[in-house]
């Protein structure tokens, strides 16, 4: 079976990275074993749920019957993610899985996809980030699972490269921000670079011909003291390249299309859920100053349909599909306010309200009743009165 390493800078479990991932598994056999490695999050109290919204990821997206172990021993597919890098370290050195995941890259067998937090571990050394940035630890290193030592590369893994939550803070680089990165950079071995992969992107390794490439939403940083080269999503190289440029000692390639019979690159990333919910709420925005109040009313069915999408994503921490879920509820309470507005009023209610109750039979036929009660409320809000009656809704003006 053809062996591949796939390291991943976020959105492991998101939409964004659903080709990516489907890409590395068409490689596996029929009735190759997948093993999820739940390890990095095995502290947290909701490890089990965690664990199930990945299995429902891979089974509805990717096509993978994937199972929780806590080894790796005869997985053809080995997947781990989100959590804590130093706990997943420790425990993975006391187990034996750290060895054995050395003995799969060095063997070039199998699929190893390694996301996140057990992204951070694949380098010689790991960023202690909850220890760092939650918890107010001095920056240090501790050492890596170093996996890619066998392929010759001297270097460390820094995964949410890009990542910009921190608003009037730096957090980039894994939450580290440049002061404390340059800082740590001086306390590497000589001669390590660093591999800074953005969110949403990913680094794939074909561990037999030696190919590499990106693939998602933004690129990989090869970062050495005083210097940084950016290889952007959809860049075609190899080890032998990705090595010069770790050891400083050549220009990047551009990004070139695919040799003939190589498989094209997938077509451009899907949106963020911020992406979209900004879109939609862009959408209704404009529907309400119509005032279409069936457009409107689709950008929220819009909106809650990405929610559901990005739902089994296990990446907790920037709070995406919470804060989208409270878009969705502003947005459904505003459905209601246009039907006081003087302009509405002289058109007639049932401009307004005749489109949301067709809308609300829609939502109850599908079984999406807290909807569907969600916007009979923001009917109430606005002045109208909605009654059930064995005839069929029936409405009237609350003044």
């Amino acid at each position: 079976m053809p062996g591949s390493l796939v390291l991943m800078g976020s959105g492991e479990t998101s939409p964004t990275m659903v080709e990516i991932h489907r890409a590395a598994a068409r490689t596996l056999r029929a009735g190759s074993r997948a093993v999820l490695l739940d390890t990095p999050y095995a502290f947290q109290e909701n490890r089990a749920d965690i664990s199930a919204r990945a299995r429902r990821y891979f089974a509805r997206s990717v096509g993978l019957d994937v199972e929780v172990a806590a080894g790796v021993t005869g997985a053809d597919w080995v997947f781990s993610g989100p959590g804590s890098p130093t706990y997943a370290l420790d425990r993975w050195a006391a187990s034996g899985v750290a060895g054995d995941l050395r003995a799969r890259v060095r063997a070039r067998q199998g699929v190893t996809v390694l996301a996140s937090a057990a992204a951070c571990t694949a380098g010689l050394a790991t960023v202690p980030v909850y220890e760092i940035y939650k918890a107010g630890a001095d920056p240090h290193w501790r050492e890596g699972l170093d996996l890619l030592e066998p392929l010759g590369l001297r270097a460390v893994v820094i995964p949410h490269f890009d990542n910009a939550e921190g608003g009037t803070h730096d957090t980039r680089y894994c939450y580290l921000g440049e002061r404390r990165l340059s800082r740590m950079e001086r306390e590497l071995p000589p001669g390590t670079a660093v591999l800074g992969l953005d969110e949403h992107t990913a680094l794939v390794i074909d561990l037999d011909d030696e190919s590499a490439h990106v693939a998602g939403r933004g690129g990989l940083t090869v970062r050495r003291p005083g210097s940084q080269v950016v290889l952007p999503a959809g860049t075609r190289t190899d080890l032998a390249e990705l090595r010069r440029l770790a050891e400083g000692r050549a220009a990047p390639s551009r990004p070139a299309a695919p040799a003939p019979g190589v498989e094209p690159e997938p077509g451009p990333a899907e949106a963020t859920l911020e992406e979209t919910a900004r879109a939609c709420e862009k959408l209704f925005n404009a529907a309400v100053a119509e005032p279409d109040m069936v457009a409107a009313a689709q950008a929220v069915l819009d909106l809650e349909s990405e929610i559901v999408k990005w739902a089994a994503d296990t990446e907790e921490d920037s709070g995406g599909v919470d804060q989208a879920r409270e878009l969705m509820r502003l947005l459904i309470a505003r459905l209601g306010e246009p039907a006081t507005s003087a302009r509405l009023r002289s058109l007639g209610l049932g401009a307004v309200v005749e489109p949301l109750l067709a809308l609300r039979a829609r939502l109850r036929d599908e079984g999406r009743y807290e909807l569907a009660d969600t916007l009979r409320a923001a009917l109430l809000d606005g002045g109208v009165v909605v009654e059930d009656t064995p005839g069929g809704p029936r409405w009237t003006s609350a003044s």
